[in-house]
């Protein structure tokens, strides 16, 4: 193995880490509110927080530390995230929980985008590609195995523990980061105006409003699936382990489906189908919800329809502005991020005035939305593509 690829895997893995910090909270959620003595949604708006002061924070944190040299930024945003996870460790009380989801979000967004940039350098140029898809891969198999040990860990000692670890690992991330990253210049930054300017053409807005639709969705119901498991289809703590690890391993599956079947198929049929499936998958689960034999293969349905539309949906987003690929994925980003607190807190809203069994029938509702979204956006897509095309006719190119 190449030494810049050795690199690349280890910027991965310390992704693999900070993902962890992210999407663990939804897999503990329960054990968390028990602790801290607060109703489980309003546990639930941990994340809403998390996803907050990521999607806004991040973009302007990044636009300040634009010109500082690139090792120097992995490491202050590990040193940020090592602090992030003392806090939830050390500090009592939902306050204190809060102040560390803050903390852990702008130090993992810096990461993130820092890791990104520095593996398409480290990497030759026809491998560029494959580098960021590393990246990309090792965050989320944050979903796939971080959020189930995570699970294990709580189960059998303590939520801190899982805080605690991932802070001690983040010192030895800091270690590895130092020792093998080269220096890199920073970049001239992308003022946040010229970032949003793109959101006045209507199609790419409309286009962005896909993935806040889809996303919504999903968090609604995934935000409170740990409490769902266990309260109403009755699954033991080893079960609940069990179905997280599943739903990790068909999130993969379905994103690397999701990839084949826009190269066959299309980005309509892949993007639109795998939305409603999507949504069926959430009324099967409110339907059959009870059932521990039927919630299993559920819950893997859900993941993998779920995020077979990833890939699709940014390869339909680059090609809305192939010229500005990099601020189209950025808007992205915070649009998701978003979307997973307006999910996490409509979701909290549910739990509180309805009932756990109504989150993913709201959910399928925001997903079927997204499916319609990505119809209206398409056919736009469409237009403008004939539009382009007579225009070039009628100048003779």
């Amino acid at each position: 193995m190449t030494s810049y690829a050795l690199k690349i895997y280890m910027l991965a893995a310390v992704s693999f880490l900070v993902g962890t910090s992210e999407f663990i909270i939804a897999g503990i959620l329960d054990k968390v509110a028990a602790d801290i003595g607060v109703p489980v949604s309003a546990a639930g708006q941990l994340i809403t927080v998390f996803s907050l002061a990521y999607a806004f924070g991040t973009p302007i944190l990044m636009a300040v530390t634009s010109r500082m040299e690139r090792r120097k930024l992995l490491l202050y945003s590990l040193s940020v995230f090592v602090l992030g996870n003392a806090v939830a460790v050390l500090m009592p009380g939902f306050t204190f929980l809060v102040a560390s989801r803050i903390i852990l979000a702008l130090s993992t967004g810096v990461f993130v985008v820092t890791a990104l940039t520095v593996a398409s350098k480290l990497a030759p140029s026809d491998k560029q590609g494959s580098a960021i898809a590393t990246l990309v891969m090792g965050f989320s198999t944050a979903l796939i195995v971080g959020v189930p040990i995570g699970r294990v860990i709580a189960s059998f000692y303590d939520w801190k523990m899982v805080f605690g670890g991932i802070g001690v690992l983040g010192l030895f991330a800091m270690l590895a980061v130092s020792l093998t990253i080269p220096k890199s210049e920073g970049e001239e930054p992308v003022p946040i105006s010229k970032q949003l300017a793109l959101l006045k053409e209507p199609r790419i807005a409309v286009a962005l409003l896909i993935t806040f639709f889809w996303i919504a969705g999903y968090a609604i119901a995934y935000t409170y699936i740990s409490p769902f498991l266990l309260t109403i289809t009755g699954m033991s703590e080893q079960g609940v382990s069990a179905g997280l690890f599943a739903f990790g391993i068909a999130s993969l599956l379905g994103s690397k489906f999701g990839g084949y079947s826009t190269d066959k198929w299309g980005v309509s049929r892949t993007l639109i189908g795998g939305m409603l499936v999507h949504a069926v998958a959430l009324i099967l689960i409110s339907i059959a919800g009870q059932s521990p034999a039927f919630m299993l293969p559920l819950l893997v349905l859900w993941s993998f329809s779920a995020w077979s539309s990833g890939p699709t949906q940014q390869y339909n987003l680059i090609q809305q502005a192939p010229e500005a690929s990099g601020i189209m994925l950025s808007l992205n980003s915070s649009v998701l991020q978003l979307a997973m607190a307006a999910g996490a807190g409509i979701g909290g809203l549910v739990v509180e005035q309805a009932s756990l069994t109504s989150i993913s029938w709201i959910g399928a509702a925001g997903v079927t939305v997204a499916a319609a979204t990505a119809a209206v956006s398409l056919g736009l897509t469409r237009s403008e593509t004939r539009r382009k095309a007579e225009k070039r006719k009628l100048q003779g190119v």
